[in-house]
This record gives structure tokens, sequence and C-alpha cells, in this order.
């Protein structure tokens, strides 16, 4: 396994090589230094550190030095019976041992805390800066991949960001100080030794291109089975519901069974290529060892001698192995910084300061309005246009539609998530305060999204999501109001219940209460509900509705909704359909969205 890695790591170095050149070739390789220049930020915090880390290294490594040469000698004086400076000599050796096992320890600790803290630094901000980014921009992502750059690509940045220029030095200095050891003792051997790290990795230079091609099949293959896995875990209900768990089990055997070939594969194609590499390394070795048995018979040189020639070629080889594969981890972690910038320069949300002047008129309530709107997340293909809306205080405004028509979208940009092409969306004060929807108007709002939104931990702790501060009292004051309280008094421990992952252990219409009293707790003067009561029945929907507007009769109520119960309680009814919003009167509504 270590010769295995050894030999990727090799041919990762000549590949990084080749990319290097071309990007110099082509003029990019100023990308590369961009992109560490933005590493290098993150680095200059922990600068002292950095350089402790060096100083140590190069500490570590002279004490190692030290001590072969230590060894050196007092093989020479058991072999020659000189016994005059042996218990210096132990000391020296043993001295050295110690403070070098020492030192390592000292800099792994430093470089695990090091790792650890910019890690922890990149990911803060790095999320900070996400989470602001511009709703519509940062949707072109998938998941994964944000996840996936989050992660794996932060973790690359992390791990080579403080140890990529302390290992270069040290790797540097330890082959110089290495090499000139052995030409104090013997130009020819240093020569050997020299030219045997070079020699090995130019000769592994033929192999790269089928080892590539084979690691990269074995990712895919590996990629794929991974995709299979998650999804059939994440479908898991449906599968027992269909009673497919057989085609999935005889499906999941099919792609172990493809995944096994391919890793065989490879597996064999790395047994040739290290019988190769083992068979020239051996040669290399073996024409050192030759050269110290020569030297050893013509009394040019002594055991010991001959003993700290073998081990500092082997030395000197893997310091010119740690400068080489220094290169792979330089461009990769170029390859991360890049894409974790693409997130980091996405547009940031809007932000409008003056928002905060609403703050003192919010027990007054606020109108939502549309003025003029048009918006399409395509350019050519208007999702919204020239549309007019409002909501007043004490208001349950209704947005109805087919689906797919607008009426999401039109929550987007009442939450300012998205901005209109043209027209505007703004929030209006009882004084007349005009303030167009941005990132520092949604604090105004709370929001009951479609779908499952309760997370895994406690009842509490889902509703102090919103608000940390909240009391028990609070807490069961709003389920109350979202009649959620009327199951959750049963529960043995009430509030502080687990609720599993998506709201696991509870019916549909309970996470759906639950949401709603999340949304009560905040008690924001506008609340959205999007197709949130449609999991209710007639009676508890009018329930919650009525209770809602009971609670502060100055909130604005804007639901989206299938459901002509709800119509009933609405002072105004919206139609999203074709790209239009158009006002509708009650029973206009009532007959629309039974048609549907």
């Amino acid at each position: 396994m270590q010769e295995e890695s050894k030999e990727k790591s090799k041919d990762a170095s000549f590949e990084s090589l080749r990319i290097l050149s071309e990007r110099w070739k082509n003029g990019t390789f100023s990308e590369i230094i961009d992109d560490w220049k933005w590493i290098f930020g993150y680095s200059a915090r922990y600068k002292g550190a950095i350089v402790f880390y060096t100083i140590l290294g190069i500490l570590s490594t002279s004490l190692g030095l030290v001590g072969s040469v230590a060894g050196k000698y007092l093989i020479d004086i058991i072999t020659g019976y000189q016994i005059q400076k042996l218990p210096l000599l132990l000391c020296i050796m043993i001295g050295s041992t110690v403070f070098s096992l020492g030192f390592e320890s000292v800099i792994n600790r430093i470089s695990t805390k090091l790792g650890i803290a910019i890690n922890n630094d990149i990911q803060a901000d790095i999320f900070d800066k996400i989470v602001d980014a511009d709703w519509l921009e940062i949707s072109k992502y998938a998941n994964g991949d944000v996840l996936n750059r989050f992660n794996g690509d932060i973790g690359t940045v992390s791990g080579n960001a403080i140890s990529w220029l302390p290992t270069i030095i040290i790797a540097v200095y330890r082959f110089i100080a290495t090499f000139f050891v052995i030409l104090h003792y013997d130009w020819v051997m240093a020569l050997i030794a020299f030219l045997s790290a070079p020699f090995l990795l130019l000769m592994s230079r033929f192999m790269i291109r089928r080892q590539r091609e084979y690691s990269k099949k074995v990712r895919e293959m590996s990629s794929n089975l991974m995709s299979f896995e998650v999804e059939a875990f994440y479908n898991f209900d449906t599968i027992k519901s269909f009673g497919i768990a057989p085609y999935y089990s005889q499906k999941m055997r099919w792609w172990q069974g493809l995944f096994k070939d391919i890793s065989l594969k490879y597996n064999l194609f790395t047994i040739k290529t290290n019988i190769v590499m083992s068979i020239l390394g051996s040669a290399v070795e073996f024409t050192a060892f030759g050269y110290c048995l020569f030297r050893l018979w013509t009394h040019d040189i002594t055991y010991g001698t001959m003993t700290l020639f073998l081990q500092q070629r082997s030395n000197l080889s893997g310091a010119f192995g740690n400068v080489i594969s220094i290169i792979p981890s330089f461009l990769n972690s170029s390859v991360s910084a890049h894409r974790i910038r693409e997130l980091v320069e996405l547009p940031k949300e809007v932000h409008i300061p003056e928002s905060a002047e609403l703050d003192p008129l919010a027990k007054d309530g606020f109108r939502v309005q549309m003025h003029g709107v048009e918006f399409s997340y395509i350019e050519g293909n208007k999702v919204i246009t020239r549309s007019e809306f409002q909501a007043a205080p004490g208001e349950i405004v209704a947005l109805v539609g087919p689906s797919g028509e607008g009426k999401t979208t039109m929550i987007r940009l009442i939450l300012g998530l998205i901005r209109p092409q043209e027209g505007e969306t703004v929030i209006i004060a009882s004084n007349g305060k005009t303030v167009p929807m941005n990132a520092e108007t949604r604090h105004l709002f709370a929001y009951v999204p479609q779908g499952n939104t309760i997370l895994s931990g406690t009842i509490a702790e889902n509703m102090r999501m919103v608000k940390e501060d909240a009391t028990d009292e609070e807490i069961i004051e709003a389920l109350k109001i979202s009649c959620a309280w009327d199951f959750v008094q049963h529960l043995p421990d009430t509030i502080n219940s687990r609720v599993g992952e998506r709201g696991r252990g509870f019916s549909e219409g309970q996470s759906q209460r639950l949401a709603i009293a999340r949304a009560v707790l905040r008690d924001a003067p506008v609340l959205l509900l999007d197709e949130a009561t449609s999991a209710l029945d007639v009676t508890t929907e009018r329930n919650v509705l009525r209770n809602i507007i009971r609670q502060r009769p100055n909130k604005t109520c804007i639901v989206t909704t299938h459901r002509p119960s709800v119509l009933g309680l609405c002072q105004r009814v919206y139609r999203v359909m074709n790209g239009t919003v158009t006002e509708l009167d009650g029973a206009e509504g009532a007959k629309m969205v039974e048609d549907f």
C-alpha cells in the first residue's frame, strides 16, 4: 500500500509539472498565482506559527543528520574496538534521537492545530459569503457541488495553506544538507545518491497514462455506486411502499460487481507496476551497495561510512521525492482555491441600510406592494409580466393558480430573494416610509415554505431557531395558535420531545403545524405561507389562520393555496396564471380553485 501510494505520488508529480508547463505557455499561470495569493491571505494570519514550524522542522532534520553521523562513528568505534569516544557518541545519538522525536511531536501538534484553525477560519468566512450570495446566482450551483467545495476543496486548501511553504523549505534544506554530508565523505557516492531519485521518477513517467485512466475509472465507478446508495436511502420509504426492495438489492449487487471488476483490474496493474519499479529501485540500490562494498574492500571507507552512505542515499531520494511531490499539492490547492473563489466572488445580496428605519414601526404592520413587476429566471422567458399586487395589515391575501405558474416566484420577490427586472416590490410602513425588498427587510417576515422543514432535534430546539431566547411559555402559546399543542401536550416530554430528520415520527399535518408554530413564534409583521396548510383538514386550517390574525391584528398574511376553503377568510385573492397576476373577487377565486 505504501509503495502504491509512492508511485501515485510520482505520477501525479509529473502530470502536475506538465500542467504547470502548459499554464506557463498559454499565459494562465497567473491564475494559479492569484489563487495562491488568496490562500496566503489566510496563511498570513498565522505567519508567526509558520516561522516557528519551519525552524522546528530544520532543527529536527539537522538533529537527524547529527544522529546519523554519530551512528557512523559509533559503528567505526565498535568495529575498530576503539572505545574512548563511545560514551560521548552514545549521548549524541540518544540525545539527537530524543530531541528529534520531541521536535517531530511538537511539529505534528502545531500543524494539526493550525490545520484545524485555518480550516475553521476559511469555512466560517466562506459560509458567511455563501449565505450572503445572490439567491439567483448561488442557485445555479447544485447543492452537492456547493457542499463538495465547502468541505472537500476547503479541506484541500487548509491542509496546504500552512504546511506548503514550511514543507518545501524543510525538504530543500534536507536535500541539500544530506547531499553535502555524503559529498563530504565521497563525491562518487553523492553522485549515485543524487541521480537515483530522478532516475526512478523518470522511469515512472512511462506508466502515467494508464495509471491515470484506471484511477479515473475507479473514481467514477465509486461515485456511481455512492450515488445509487444515497438515492436508495433517501427514497427508503418509497422503495418499501412499492415493495421493490428485492429489485434494489439486486441492483446494489450489480453495481458492486462493476466496482469489483474495475478495482481488481486496477489492482493487477498496480502489482505489475510495483514489480517493475521495485526492480528498478533495487537496481539503483544494488549499484550503491556494490560501490560501497568495493570501497570497503579496498579499505577506502569504514563500515560506519558505508552505513551512513546507504542510509543517507535513501534519505536523499526521499527528500528529492518530497520536493517534487509538493507540486501536485501546489496545483491541487490552486484548483480547489479557484473553485472556492467562484463561490466567494458571486454577486452579493442587496442590502439597503435605511431598512432599519422600519423597525420602530413594526407594531403598526406593513403593506406589501408590487407595481409593474416583470421577472424572468432565463432571459426571454418571463415568469411574471407587468403585475400588480398588494397586501395590507390585518388582511389575509391569497395567491392561487396552477402549479408552476409563478406563485413561489411571487413569494421570492416579496422576500427579496430575487429582484424584478422591471417595476418594484416594496414594503410600506404606516408613516408612508417605502423601502424596496432586500436582505435587510427579510427579518420583518415569517415564512413557512412548501415541504417538510422540521429538523432533527427537539420540538423546542426547532422553535428556538427563530427566537433563541423564547421561553417555554412562549413556545407553548405559539403551538396553541397553530393547533399543534393539541398533540404536543400528550407527548411524554411535550416540547422537549425528539423529532426525527424531516419531521420523522410525526404526520405531515403535524409537521406543518409545527412549522407554522415556528413562524408564529417569530411574531413578524408579515407572514408568508406557501402551501403551508395543504396537509391540514379544513377546520384546523381555518382555526390556524383565525388564530394568527387574532395574535396580532395588524399582521399581514399572504398565502399560496389550491384550496377554496381558505378563500372565505381572505380579503383579497390574486390569480397567478400565464405570467400575469390578476386580482379576483371571492366568487371568481373560489370557482377557479375548484376548477383546478
